[in-house]
This record gives C-alpha cells, sequence and structure tokens, in this order.
C-alpha cells in the first residue's frame, strides 16, 4: 500500500464514524483511539479479514470497549466489516453495539466494556499462545488510562514482567481521566514491573509506530499514547 492511498484511507475515518450515531456513543472515548488504532492495523498487525481464524495470526483485544467507533471504523476500512453496517450502531438487531461482541463482530478477538478485563485476559492469551508453541504470533491489548484505577490490570502487570512474556504488548491511551496518579506516570508503573515502556504523542503515527516496533527482548512492551484531556 502507498503512503498516499494510507492517507486517503486515515483521512476517511471521521467520515466513517459520523455514520455512527445514537445514544452512548462514548465519542471521547472512541476519538482518543482512532490514531493509535489505524496505525496498528495499517502498518503493524499481521491480521486480516482472510486470518481471523489463522492460528498464526496477531491478537489484537479492545478493552477500552465501551467506546468502540473508531474501532468499528478501522475495522470498516480493512475490510473486516461492512460499511453499510455503521449507520445501524447500537440498534437492536445490529451486529455492532455499544460494547464488540467476538461472536458477533468479524476480527474482533474479546467481547469488552468492562474495565480491567482486557489486559489479564491478554496475560491469559499470550500463555497459552506460549504452552501451544506458537512463538509467533503477537498479542495486543488496547487500554485506557482509567481503566488502570482497577486492581486486576496491577495483578496483570505484576506477573507479565517477571513472566518474560515478551510477545504481549500493551498501548494505554492517556486522555488524564484516570482517578488516582501515579507517581513516575503511567510508563513508570510498568517499568518497575520489569515491562519495557515509552510515552509518545498518541497523535504523532511516526512517533507510535516507532514505539509499536521497538525490540523489548525478554520483556513486555507497554507504550502510553498522550491524547488531549478528555474534557477538552
Amino acid at each position: 500500500m502507498t503512503t498516499t492511498t494510507a492517507e486517503h484511507r486515515y483521512e476517511a475515518l471521521p467520515g466513517l464514524m459520523e455514520l455512527m450515531s445514537g445514544d452512548e456513543k462514548h465519542g471521547p472515548a472512541a476519538t482518543s483511539t482512532l490514531d493509535a488504532l489505524w496505525v496498528l492495523y495499517d502498518r503493524v498487525l499481521r491480521v486480516g479479514p482472510d486470518r481471523t481464524g489463522d492460528p498464526g495470526r496477531d491478537r489484537f483485544l479492545l478493552s477500552k470497549g465501551h467506546g468502540p467507533m473508531a474501532y468499528y471504523a478501522v475495522l470498516a476500512a480493512k475490510g473486516f466489516v461492512p460499511v453499510d453496517w455503521l449507520p445501524g450502531f447500537g440498534s437492536y438487531d445490529s451486529p455492532l453495539g455499544h460494547h464488540p461482541d467476538r461472536v458477533l463482530v468479524p476480527g474482533a478477538e474479546i467481547g469488552s466494556g468492562s474495565l480491567g478485563h482486557g489486559l489479564p485476559i491478554a496475560v491469559g492469551t499470550a500463555l497459552g499462545l506460549r504452552a501451544q508453541g506458537l512463538d509467533d504470533p503477537q498479542v495486543w491489548v488496547l487500554v485506557g488510562d482509567a481503566e488502570l484505577d482497577e486492581g486486576s490490570n496491577h495483578e496483570a502487570i505484576a506477573y507479565a514482567g517477571p513472566a518474560g512474556l515478551d510477545r504481549l504488548h500493551t498501548v494505554v491511551i492517556d486522555n488524564s481521566s484516570a482517578s488516582y496518579a501515579r507517581p513516575g506516570g503511567i510508563a513508570a508503573r510498568f517499568e518497575a514491573a520489569g515491562w519495557s515502556a515509552e510515552t509518545v504523542d498518541g497523535r504523532d503515527h511516526e512517533a507510535l509506530y516507532a514505539a509499536f516496533t521497538a525490540p523489548h527482548p525478554g520483556r513486555p512492551r507497554v507504550i502510553v499514547a498522550q491524547v488531549e484531556p478528555k474534557d477538552d
């Protein structure tokens, strides 16, 4: 894919998101993830509509599932779901619910929306792949900074570092919505547990790509993507 084509398709994403309307859109939660999702699906993840059942595919888990509009827009742009599904978002008979359902949404690895579940599931996924001898697939999970208020995440963080889950990658979308401050910032919490960590501008595609593809032998990786505060 040429850069021109990629840029054109990225520019189409806001229009795809505008096709989704209705109550409980969680707009800021969705738009905060848009750039990270696009870079992952366009340049990093080894996935595709024809590989949803391939054991060798990368796994992407959207833990920040209460704002899935950007996710659905990216899936539509990449051919996982038809564009004509988007206007029915959240309706009774639409497969695109306010929280993604892995049974209904092609390409979705988990049903999500309850904060704090995605990272522990990602740890389990990485362990499961390791147990099966599947060393090639990468596991990615996208969480919100407010999810880190949930204790289940800290158990997962504390386990994954010493376990050396170097196929595990976490993207934290930091829109300043967490309730509790962390000494040294979010990245420091992960580093203390043995993770490779980096904080970047969550709207800068080149910075995101470089952080997503940086080597981290023997350690899980976290990228904290800072975006505008939620209330802006």
